[in-house]
């Protein structure tokens, strides 16, 4: 039984303001660039003007935690980081997928920015392919609204009233 996508949650605006970084792998770049667009697009749909979102393309997945962290380090309200990881022959990609996942997640939580782990880790090209637009999805479209939803959910965070921060400082220190 196929159940329809529920619609976004997201107001049409909620990326207006807002500052981006995308972090990139040029690895597969032929399908990369597929997610960068669907993020883009999906930015741009909710309010997010260009001059508001930096790319950073890297050489592949494992390097981008250490772009993400850069990037948090600026005046960024949430990073996107899209790669793909397809198996080979050897754990390799296995080693990749669990640090970049791993870095991408502790960026996240020393920095208090929202930084999206948009990572494909499939089995196959074909499987990747299918993720990227086709039958399964558009990952790219997903991980920026993924970021949008971070923004808000932090925003509404900082807003309780009467209550103070334990620690004073932001989310994630």
């Amino acid at each position: 039984m196929v159940t329809a996508k529920p619609k976004s949650l997201l107001a049409k605006e909620a990326g207006h303001n807002k500052r981006f970084g995308i972090v990139v792998s040029r690895y597969h770049e032929e399908l990369t660039q597929k997610l960068l667009d669907g993020a883009l697009e999906t930015l741009k749909n909710h309010g997010a003007k260009a001059d508001q979102i930096h790319t950073v393309w890297v050489p592949g997945s494992f390097e981008i935690p250490m772009a993400a962290r850069a990037l948090t380090l600026h005046d960024i309200d949430a990073v996107i980081c899209l790669g793909i990881v397809i198996k080979g022959e050897t754990p390799h990609d296995e080693y990749i997928a669990r640090e970049a996942a791993r870095g991408v997640s502790s960026v996240a939580l020393t920095s208090g920015v929202p930084v999206i782990f948009g990572v494909l880790t499939t089995l196959t090209m074909d499987q990747a392919k299918a993720r990227c637009g086709g039958e399964h999805g558009h990952k790219g479209v997903e991980a920026a609204e993924a970021a949008l939803q971070m923004i808000g959910v932090l925003a509404g965070i900082k807003t309780l009233e009467g209550h103070a921060s334990k620690s004073g400082r932001n989310v994630g220190f």
